[in-house]
């Protein structure tokens, strides 16, 4: 199978997240939650890095449970803080818990964060090529209604690669076979 340029053929888990989750819809609200998450502690790394980190951060992050997170206290940013399997910036992890509360507060307006997400697009998946790009008009507005909502961590970059990552965006290169212009 041809993919494309970006995956590093030598991780398989970067091979099998490109082949079976990047640029697909996705429309379950504990994934998205999830993914939302995992996107704003790459803010400056790598999404390999995360990737390679993925189980330690849902043991750390109960499962995604939100739930859960509603409910973490200053003694569970310690604790996550102190985490070697995650990325221990302590901003990055309470703002994982303030975005928790408003994902909640998304899917208690709009029934599901799945129903908000999507209707940016009226329920459609933009299909763009790849490209070096790393934001655009669509991430802009997004990220700014998540920020006027009090998320933290959700600039245009962090949510471009969110909208790539649950389908919304589908932006697979020319050389994968995943490509929806080939």
């Amino acid at each position: 199978m041809k993919r494309c340029h970006w995956v590093n053929l030598a991780n398989p888990l970067y091979v099998r997240y490109h082949d079976e989750e990047w640029g697909k819809p996705e429309h379950d609200d504990k994934k998205l939650y999830e993914m939302l998450i995992l996107e704003s502690f790459q803010a400056g790394l790598s999404w390999e890095c995360i990737l390679n980190k993925r189980e330690n951060f849902r043991r750390a992050f109960s499962q995604f449970d939100i739930d859960k997170i509603l409910c973490f206290t200053r003694s569970d940013v310690d604790r996550l803080a102190a985490d070697a399997g995650i990325i221990r910036n302590r901003r990055k992890i309470e703002a994982a818990i303030v975005n928790s509360h408003v994902f909640k507060s998304i899917q208690q307006e709009w029934g599901s964060f799945d129903r908000y997400i999507w209707h940016f697009t009226h329920g459609e998946t933009i299909v763009e090529p790849h490209t070096e790009r790393t934001t655009s008009p669509l991430s802009d507005e997004v990220s700014k209604d998540l920020r006027r909502r009090g998320m933290k961590f959700v600039g245009s970059t962090t949510i471009y690669a969110l909208l790539q990552s649950i389908g919304v965006i589908n932006a697979h290169g020319e050389e994968c076979d995943l490509c929806p212009h080939r």
